[in-house]
């Protein structure tokens, strides 16, 4: 009786240069794969994971770069307190059934004189865009340059990141990308948290006031679902909501907008998003919940 354990999965490939990875998407198309990727910036958590089963799932041949990028951190950001934690990861990768790790170092996406960059509309210029001025050039450029390396037919993004999403959509059809980029669903811990590879950076009592964030949306959608039509005093709760539950955090915004033009609703009717981002600590959070009202 073969004795061999099932459902191993085979180490994926990890390479490093632009060189490397399209030589290796070549021979995957040649054997008539299609490419799937999940562009990411290490730490990876079950958010991840589930990008990357989504892919594996719909049967794509599957990238998973793993690359901090410099330039979507502001000159006091923490990039450098970015967790990098890359045996960890290629596990994850493994287990997911993930065919190729990409980890560039700086030099292969940015080459020396690298000068381009990747300038998005309106779609920048509200919530995250308004106190991290240049962030979404950073992941526009980023997202493009791995576009172009990967070409992948299929790239997955988590819906926590909503307004990168969205922003990242509308490059692909400004671009004239040929990608199709397929949204999926937030992962939450049991208590309501939204994944983050920043939450490895909460200490205990940090994260007990992480929470805010989650109670302070869900006491937004709570309103807006028992009918209060003013999102003024709407915004007033949360604010108050997440202020009882840590007092030392620093709201960035809570706002509530159209889920696809971001734009503030005030009557709110239809799907609305309702979004936000805090401070614990120097730990940057952001979290949103989809509602649909009558």
């Amino acid at each position: 009786m073969d004795s061999k354990p099932q459902n191993v999965r085979q180490e994926p490939a990890v390479v490093t240069t632009v060189k490397d990875i399209r030589e290796a998407v070549r021979r995957a198309r040649g054997q008539g794969r299609t490419i799937g990727f999940v562009p990411t910036m290490g730490a990876l958590h079950r958010g991840h994971v589930s990008l990357i089963e989504a892919s594996t799932k719909d049967r794509h041949w599957t990238v998973v770069s793993i690359y901090v990028n410099p330039t979507q951190f502001g000159p006091n950001e923490d990039f450098a307190k970015y967790p990098r934690t890359f045996d960890a990861d290629r596990d994850a990768c493994r287990s997911a059934g993930a065919e190729l790790i990409f980890v560039p170092q700086d030099p292969e996406i940015y080459p020396p004189g690298d000068q381009t960059r990747v300038i998005p509309g309106a779609l920048a210029e509200t919530m995250c865009g308004l106190s991290r001025p240049g962030h979404f050039v950073g992941v526009c450029t980023v997202v493009a340059k791995l576009f172009n390396i990967v070409q992948p037919d299929v790239a997955y993004f988590g819906r926590k990141d909503a307004q990168q999403a969205l922003i990242i959509q509308r490059m692909v059809r400004d671009l004239h990308m040929p990608i199709n980029i397929v949204l999926c669903p937030l992962i939450r811990e049991r208590d309501g948290l939204a994944m983050s590879s920043r939450n490895t950076r909460l200490d205990t009592e940090q994260r007990a006031q992480a929470l805010c964030l989650h109670k302070a949306l869900c006491r937004g959608r709570d309103d807006l679902k028992s009918g209060e039509t003013s999102t003024g005093r709407i915004i007033a709760a949360m604010r108050a909501t997440a202020a009882e539950i840590a007092p030392a955090a620093v709201i960035d915004y809570l706002t509530i907008v159209d889920p696809q033009t971001l734009a503030p609703i005030v009557k709110p009717t239809g799907r609305v998003m309702i979004a936000g981002a805090v401070r614990v600590g120097d730990v940057r959070l952001i979290d949103n919940i989809l509602v649909d009202l009558p």
